[in-house]
């Protein structure tokens, strides 16, 4: 029979059980909770925060007079606004284009099992552990007319080239351009390079049975089986793209004049140097939008539950 001291002994063992099962689901949570709630204030606190100081009449401190859509409708009034949203599609669409078609020849070039691969996977991938700031200061005096390219030719002879372009407020742009391509071109070749061994052998062996040639086999084949791939990298170089700054930073400053702007040094320059908070905020908070144009609908593309097939 069992007695009332061992029904009671029976309860607190399984009532200790129960306390640590509840304690040991609990226990990532509570971990994970500190962390969870830093990036929840200082992340999406700071948005709203930001959000808020754009209809505000905040200048060289915060001030929180609503001034409703004043400090936008300022905004879309600055030419040099105007100016950064242009050297933003040149800079994105060249930049995204050329990394892209880059990268993808590069991780071509490298899925044909040629020798030294590891080498020059590694001399590819080198520029992407380079921090932007690095990437523009080299650029910088590479692209130097009286430090680099320019002079070099002209010490070898060939003294009438020429490429002024980092000083030429019609060419500068294009200077961030290349430097930006040379750092994310090996990256790109990594994410293509991935895909490519991903893709089964047995398809591309019977295409060449078939006599398809190889050109034909990654047009029709291969380069469609990458259409994810094209995908996150079209997201990665995009959301670079649109907050640009410190390469911008590094190799131009924004200049000649307000030339190289984009809307990343249009908010810096505004909110810091300017005394211009609320406008500052105001073109963060349409970089904020366009991001979240861009990245919401890929994650909600990749998170969404499919149906259940019956």
């Amino acid at each position: 029979m069992n007695t009332p001291a061992a029904t009671a002994g029976g309860a607190r063992t399984a009532a200790s059980v129960s306390a640590a099962a509840r304690l040991s689901e609990w226990m990532p949570r509570l971990v994970l909770a500190p962390s969870f709630i830093v990036s929840f204030l200082f992340i999406y606190g700071l948005m709203a925060w930001n959000g808020y100081l754009s209809f505000s009449a905040s200048r060289l401190l915060p001030n929180y007079e609503f001034v409703g859509l004043e400090q936008y409708v300022r905004l879309f009034e600055s030419e040099r606004w105007w100016v950064a949203l242009q050297n933003l599609a040149i800079f994105g669409g060249l930049f995204i284009f050329c990394g892209m078609a880059i990268g993808l020849l590069l991780a071509i070039l490298l899925d044909q099992k040629i020798r030294a691969e590891g080498v020059l996977r590694t001399v590819y991938l080198y520029p992407m552990a380079l921090s932007f700031i690095v990437t523009g200061t080299a650029w910088k005096w590479i692209l130097n007319p009286g430090l680099g390219l320019e002079r070099v030719m002209h010490e070898w002879g060939w003294t009438s080239f020429g490429f002024d372009w980092l000083i030429n407020p019609d060419r500068a742009i294009y200077t961030i351009v290349i430097a930006g391509v040379w750092q994310s071109s090996g990256f790109v070749m990594a994410l293509f390079l991935a895909g490519l061994r991903g893709i089964d052998d047995s398809i591309i062996k019977a295409a060449q049975v078939d006599g398809a040639s190889l050109p034909r086999i990654y047009w029709r084949i291969v380069l469609p089986a990458l259409r994810p791939v094209f995908f996150s990298t079209l997201m990665v170089l995009s959301h670079l793209a649109i907050k640009s700054f410190d390469l911008v930073m590094a190799l131009t400053a924004g200049g000649p004049g307000f030339a190289t702007d984009v809307p990343a040094t249009f908010m810096y320059t505004m909110s810091f140097s300017r005394g211009q908070i609320g406008l500052g905020a105001a073109s963060a908070t349409m970089m904020l939008a366009a991001v979240a144009a861009i990245v919401v609908p890929y994650l909600y593309s990749e998170l969404r539950s499919k149906p259940y097939e019956h």
